[in-house]
């Protein structure tokens, strides 16, 4: 058994401990918000927060997270700036990637409250959106920022 804290309840999960994290979330605790696209770790639409830092959960093997917090796409709250931001600004086309997407900008900006264009092209960079939404997240994670510091919020 491996001992998980995810979206801040804790789970007992009987697989072994070379499972990718992903497969855990979506098949054994019925989390389906985290996609499997590449499996490869490439895309970042698996991406989820283990103790605070965007991981990829598709390439992180379950006992790797034993003991961490874990927080998906599931467990950011609904008024969560990014989350926000992406329904005022229309972010997502298809949404598939989305979750990945959304996880790894409130990733960004828990760290850095005003991060400059590169921080941003560095952070979001291997995120892969085949759609091609990007000037729309852009606009999202500017309206992110704004609705984080108007709201005296830690994103």
């Amino acid at each position: 058994m491996i001992a998980l804290h995810v979206n801040g309840k804790k789970y007992n999960v009987d697989v072994p401990g070379d499972m990718p994290l992903l497969w855990v979330l979506r098949d054994h605790l019925k989390l389906t918000g985290t996609k499997y696209a590449c499996g490869t770790g490439e895309c970042g639409s698996c991406t989820v927060h283990v103790d605070g830092e965007a991981r990829r959960s598709c390439v992180t093997q379950v006992a790797e997270v034993k003991g961490k917090k874990i927080t998906t796409i599931e467990g950011l709250p609904d008024n969560h700036p990014v989350k926000q931001a992406w329904i005022k600004e229309q972010a997502p086309q298809c949404g598939y990637c989305q979750p990945g997407v959304i996880m790894q900008v409130a990733a960004l900006i828990s760290k850095d409250k005003k991060p400059d264009a590169d921080s941003i092209i560095a952070a979001m960079d291997d995120v892969i959106c085949r759609c091609g939404a990007y000037p729309r997240i852009k606009r999202g994670i500017k309206a992110a920022l704004e609705i984080a510091k108007k709201e005296g919020k830690r994103a």
